[in-house]
């Protein structure tokens, strides 16, 4: 790879000023993040640092803005929970993640991933920001869940709510206005979480000296380089860390892929998908070998990046930096941030996941889309997203091939209707209703051809003599229709009724006959084009009539 690519000074000015407003956006994400992770709000600085360091230099995305992630937040809280007390574990799967991003670039999957149907990701989106809502909810009352998991989580609200902190409520309140009310205008010079962030804590200064029972803080925050975690995979673990490894991945690599779409619109670029992958691989797997939070690529942070001039690699590398400056000499002052800050800048998080563009138009638009969005809506938020997503995607590719089976069943039609050739219209009235064509009219999914064999025996009668199968817009055929050509020709041997088949190529016939499906085809049976057969079997029809035997051609039933 050239130097050039990873080193490009042509727009230095606006890629630095683009990487300090996003690194001043990050800061206080990272930190929630981090807390809300479970494994402190340092930690959610490092993963910043690092993935968005290295998803920049070896990425596909020059403007993208890496970094903890909503999205990736709640299932490495799931998996802090599980292994809590063992670093070790927690960030093998970090790494691990990190590896299957890696090896999921390197084969060029990254066109795939963004093949997930639109409700799936609308609905598992959606769960996340509901999800984010639910954990951070009792904070903001200066309460913690007693338990992991969102249900209990939700359960946990009412007792919060009855029973506040009322600092923590506060400063919740105050932050909760501040990142809601604060103008778009003013968010371009300084970003509304930040000053949640500097409000908040100020506030809470005060409030926790006049106060009886005090907002709860962070407290202690260690400082310096963080220290290397060896990651280590036990025969008890193997199972949750491989699991909980392919949804970060999967996770990932959707977020970052969608974030790379926006930058795309709005630089006017394209990215390139597997490089990205490979990219955020490298950076999650050098954050978990040093402790931090996983991330993906941030839509959030990205715009703003893009808005305030980043263009290329150099500014989401410079956004790192600028993290990294404020972990060196400025964490000590994060001891005082109040839980319930960075609560109230989290449910914002979460209220800006939620998929609400979709959601006001949903009742307009197709049930079936509107019904798996809510499914797997439901299926993250009370199960797990790795289940949503697979049930989601499942159910979309069956109604998908579905929606494709009907339109070509219907395309595979009697064509007497819609004959254009004179020629051909003619004959076919001059065969007197012995004869019925159809037509394929394209490729052929195994969702229609399991169906073709119906739609023939239900479009004749006992006074058909002759089908006609034109193949001439059939350019390939697989398995389950070449078996459902080859039940159409046995069943018209059994009711007497001669097969005859049109324009078909040679790739197509080739696979007939080395499945063995044309066997029971006579002779002759083959023909260049549909007029071609119209007319010898009118021929042998007026040979029958006559007495003289048929023609030449063997179109004579079998």
């Amino acid at each position: 790879m050239k130097a050039s690519k990873f080193f490009d000074p042509s727009n230095l000015r606006g890629d630095i000023y683009g990487g300090l407003t996003a690194g001043v956006v990050a800061l206080p994400l990272a930190l929630a993040f981090g807390a809300a992770s479970g494994v402190g709000p340092i930690a959610g600085l490092w993963g910043a640092i690092l993935v968005g360091f290295f998803a920049a230099l070896f990425g596909g995305t020059p403007t993208n803005v890496s970094g903890p992630t909503g999205p990736m937040v709640v299932v490495f809280a799931g998996v802090v929970s599980s292994f809590s007390g063992h670093p070790e574990l927690i960030f093998a799967t970090v790494v691990l993640a990190g590896l299957i991003q890696v090896a999921m670039g390197a084969v060029r999957l990254g066109r795939y991933i963004r093949l997930v149907p639109y409700p799936v990701i609308s609905g598992f989106m959606s769960g996340i920001g509901i999800i984010i809502i639910a954990l951070q909810a009792s904070r903001l009352f200066g309460h913690a869940p007693s338990e992991t998991g969102t249900i209990a989580a939700l359960a946990a609200i009412p007792q919060a709510a009855s029973d506040p902190v009322w600092a923590a409520l506060a400063v919740g309140g105050l932050c909760l206005a501040i990142v809601f009310l604060w103008p778009a205008r003013w968010g371009r010079i300084v970003p509304g979480p930040l000053v949640a962030l500097v409000a908040g804590t100020l506030a809470s200064l005060w409030l926790n000296s006049v106060m009886a029972v005090p907002a709860p803080v962070l407290g202690d925050i260690p400082t310096g380089f963080p220290d290397f975690q060896m990651p280590a995979i036990t025969a008890d673990s193997a199972v949750i860390i491989g699991k909980a490894a392919v949804i970060l991945a999967l996770l990932g690599a959707i977020d970052s892929l969608l974030t790379s779409l926006v930058a795309d619109n709005m630089t006017r670029s394209r990215h390139d998908a597997n490089r990205e992958l490979m990219g955020q691989g490298i950076g999650n797997a050098i954050a978990g070998l040093f402790g931090g939070v996983p991330g993906a690529g941030a839509t959030m942070r990205t715009v703003v990046n893009i808005r305030t001039g980043g263009r290329t690699r150099l500014s989401g590398m410079i956004h790192a930096l600028v993290l990294l400056a404020v972990v060196i000499s400025l964490a000590p002052l994060a001891e005082a941030i109040p839980h319930a800050v960075l609560a109230g800048i989290l449910i914002k998080v979460g209220v800006d996941i939620v998929d609400w563009s979709y959601l006001k138009v949903a009742h307009r638009g197709p049930r079936w889309d509107l019904a798996l969005m809510a499914l797997v809506l439901g299926l993250t938020v009370f199960v797990d997203l790795i289940t949503a997503v697979g049930v989601g995607v499942v159910l979309a590719a069956i109604a998908f091939v579905k929606q494709i089976a009907d339109t070509q069943i219907e395309r595979f039609a009697t064509i007497k209707d819609r004959v254009s050739d004179p020629e051909e219209r003619a004959l076919l009235d001059e065969a007197g209703g012995r004869v019925v064509m159809f037509d394929f009219g394209g490729p052929l999914s195994f969702g229609a051809a399991a169906d073709m064999g119906h739609q023939v025996r239900e479009r004749t009668d006992n006074g058909t003599a002759y089908l006609v199968l034109d193949f001439s817009r059939l350019p390939t055929i697989d398995l389950s229709a070449t078996r459902a050509v080859e039940d159409i020709i046995q069943d018209g041997r059994r009711s007497g009724k001669r097969v005859l088949i049109t324009g078909m190529n040679d790739e197509v016939r080739a696979t007939l006959s080395n499945l063995k499906a044309d066997r029971d085809l006579g002779p002759g049976a083959h023909y260049p084009s549909r007029v071609e057969a119209l007319r010898d079997i009118v021929a042998d029809l007026k040979g029958r009539a006559d007495g003289a035997g048929g023609s030449d051609r063997a179109v004579a039933p079998a």
